[in-house]
């Protein structure tokens, strides 16, 4: 008797989730995944290439995704928020991301870059100004941090803000916005005579303009800006008043990478979904593609490196469930997990063939918005050098 058998064998694992870590989630987070995947399979996949192919935001989305209370989903319910937990917004990333990277960028900076500091560092009445509406889906938010000299160096910001009267004075640029033409506000960080500072920034403000980057290769189906600011006049009730410094806008990239770190499970797994499939349809030399040792390999690489994703940032949302959670971890886990995902999506792009290079299929999809994953909220060799600086206590930025 063979101890591998070499004829059928009867599987009784899960392909996508070989530890059974569904198992370790509570049945509110299992029916979060459960409401979020059906989304994704019903509302994003059917279009999510022809828009990729567009350019083009499905913006017709928007109301339902905030039906179903996905954004700000872990902000409590007094602002119209789902008040869920930490794990159970990392599967809502998961889940999106399965869909395309630019649904769940949409939805990480509408809840982490833009409800969270109103929530984190605004007053009580930013909270309820706001908050509600962007809910709802009625508001749009975007994020106003890089700049076109800075990218991973944000002390080094130029725009800057100067006291007028009882207003602010605001100058300068951000650029790689997601969500920018879409907004009805801005957060923006400004270095002031005080520090760095947060400024709600509406549109239509005077001297307030956002431009759409076009020709990019990635992300396509999201909103990506630059932002300009000429002397645009913000009145200091616009100013978050609970923060100053570096440490306000590192706090909410800080909870976006959070969401980033399960995003590329779900585009890993949509890849990992198309090859598995393919290699068992596609025959050559007289035999499926999954039959031979070289896809078996590259098949179970992807299974093993998917497995220890989600083994990681289940505990990774354990810990911030158990307010835990420190910068460094996240790190590790952004630098392991995009990682992985780009490497399974190019690896699942080849053995897709010449199919494979086409949007009718999701893996060069996946595999090209993921070379933007890889780079925002921190790039790979920076958090890199976080975990350096974490193990020997030296800094080498």
């Amino acid at each position: 008797m063979a101890i591998f058998p070499t004829t059928e064998y009867a599987m009784a694992l899960h392909p996508y989730d070989l530890y059974d870590v569904r198992s370790l989630l509570t049945d509110e987070e299992r029916a979060v995944q459960d409401t979020v995947a059906r989304f994704s399979d019903e509302r994003v996949i059917p279009i999510i290439g022809e828009a990729f192919d567009q350019g083009r935001f499905p913006k017709e989305l928007v109301g339902e995704i905030a039906e179903l209370g996905l954004l700000g989903s872990s902000l409590p319910e007094k602002y119209g928020c789902a008040g869920l937990n930490a794990v159970s917004y990392g599967l809502i990333c998961q889940e999106l991301e399965r869909g395309d990277s630019g649904i769940r960028s949409f939805v990480s900076v509408q809840s982490s870059l833009c409800m969270y500091p109103i929530y984190a560092y605004g007053s009580e009445e930013q909270r309820q100004r706001w908050l509600p509406d962007m809910a709802a889906g009625k508001v749009i938010g975007c994020f106003g941090l890089t700049e076109p000299h800075g990218g991973s160096d944000p002390a080094n910001m130029k725009t800057n803000a100067r006291r007028d009267g009882g207003d602010w004075i605001l100058n300068g640029s951000k650029m790689w916005i997601t969500n920018g033409n879409l907004a009805d506000i801005a957060i923006v960080w400004a270095q002031t005579d005080e520090g760095i500072q947060g400024f709600i920034v509406e549109k239509g403000m005077p001297g307030f303009a956002a431009q759409e980057i076009k020709h990019k290769m990635s992300l396509r189906a999201s909103v990506t800006s630059s932002l300009f600011f000429d002397n645009v006049r913000v009145p200091d009730a616009n100013r978050l008043p609970n923060v100053k410094g570096l440490k306000g806008p590192l706090g909410c990239l800080t909870q976006a990478r959070y969401g980033i770190t399960w995003g590329p499970i779900g585009a890993a797994i949509a890849c990992l979904d198309e090859a598995l499939n393919y290699s068992k349809e596609r025959i050559l030399f007289d035999r499926p593609v999954a039959a031979t040792q070289s896809a078996q390999i590259k098949l179970a690489e992807m299974s093993r490196r998917i497995t220890l994703a989600q083994l990681l940032v289940l505990q990774l949302g354990r810990l911030k469930d158990a307010g835990k959670m420190q910068p460094q971890q996240v790190s590790l886990a952004k630098w392991n997990n995009c990682r992985m995902a780009i490497d399974i999506a190019r690896e699942c792009r080849d053995l897709l063939g010449g199919a494979g290079i086409t949007t009718e299929h999701a893996a060069i999809r996946h595999a090209l918005n993921l070379e933007s994953v890889i780079t925002y909220e921190g790039t790979e060799t920076v958090h890199q050098l976080v975990i350096g600086r974490e193990l020997t206590g030296i800094s080498a930025f």
